[in-house]
């Protein structure tokens, strides 16, 4: 995937050292865009291989809405345990507002289903510019163990070179590691786009993405910290070449949100094989630390 490898390229050859709240150094640049054609097939990605489980169970435990990690246990996923609390609560996990948003009103607290809002007015105002997914909470945000990255999502119906509609999704990322989380931000995305497009019977487009601050963890200037540096995996991609992007055909039994928020109760075969990834023939595997 071509498009991962640029924002590589202009980090190194653009960012700036920069000291943060983990104690690992990072080269960081600010604004990266870019956007991914899902038609030329699912951006996941080939330079190094990517866990297809992790995204599925990951993205689908977003939409549920779910804030402890208790269904992520159970199909093996493990990032998000270091945000955990001792009774294995994330109150910051993003499907938390995407379901369940706080409003007031005359001092009363509601909550919005932003998912669901979005999904009907696609059906019966796709042309609408206020398709947005807000993960941001300010009161939760300034005091959370780990704010969102994913502040928000937007989406928006264009038309593609036959006058068709297609779907498009932006994401907007406060922050962005480039060597462990770009990759998952890129195929959960696409997956979460594929998702709203079987809902709303819209064919994807497509997705377009905005870091904030897109980041290189490195070693400090004067060579400790090592083991936290990613330059060395990432310029390993650099000189892999990219391959052909997998094939994702979901299952015709999935028809709408209510039939995949149920999933994540199934096995974990079960539940790939309701998300197939045909044709992933990516290059080995590359180990990053994590700088908590």
């Amino acid at each position: 995937m071509q498009q991962y490898l640029d924002v590589i390229r202009r980090v190194l050859d653009t960012g700036q050292r920069k000291n943060n709240r983990t104690g690992v150094d990072t080269l960081s640049t600010f604004n990266v865009n870019y956007q991914i054609d899902l038609r030329e097939g699912f951006p996941l990605l080939t330079t190094k291989e990517i866990s297809w489980k992790n995204i599925v169970v990951e993205n689908l435990w977003f939409l549920s809405g779910d804030t402890r990690i208790d269904l992520l246990r159970k199909h093996g996923c493990k990032f998000w345990e270091p945000w955990a609390d001792e009774d294995g609560l994330v109150p910051s996990a993003y499907g938390n507002f995407w379901r369940n948003y706080p409003v007031h009103t005359d001092g009363e607290a509601t909550f919005n289903d932003q998912i669901r809002y979005v999904i009907n007015e696609l059906k019966q105002n796709p042309q609408s510019r206020r398709l947005v997914v807000s993960a941001w909470a300010p009161g939760n945000a300034q005091t959370s163990a780990l704010p969102p990255c994913h502040a928000f999502w937007v989406m928006n119906v264009q038309q593609d070179s036959n006058g068709e509609p297609m779907l498009c999704l932006h994401l907007t990322q406060r922050s962005c590691d480039i060597a462990l989380g770009l990759p998952y931000n890129i195929a959960g995305y696409a997956f979460l786009l594929e998702l709203m497009a079987r809902f709303t019977g819209i064919k994807p487009g497509y997705f377009g993405h905005t870091l904030i601050d897109a980041h290189i963890y490195t070693a400090k200037a004067d060579g400790s910290m090592a083991d936290y540096d990613h330059i060395p995996g990432l310029k390993t991609q650099l000189a892999r070449a990219p391959r052909a992007l997998p094939r994702l055909e979901i299952s015709d039994e999935i028809k709408a949100l209510d039939d995949v928020t149920a999933l994540l109760e199934a096995d974990t075969e079960s539940l790939l094989d309701t998300f197939r990834l045909h044709d992933y023939q990516p290059h080995p595997a590359l180990q990053f630390k994590v700088a908590v």
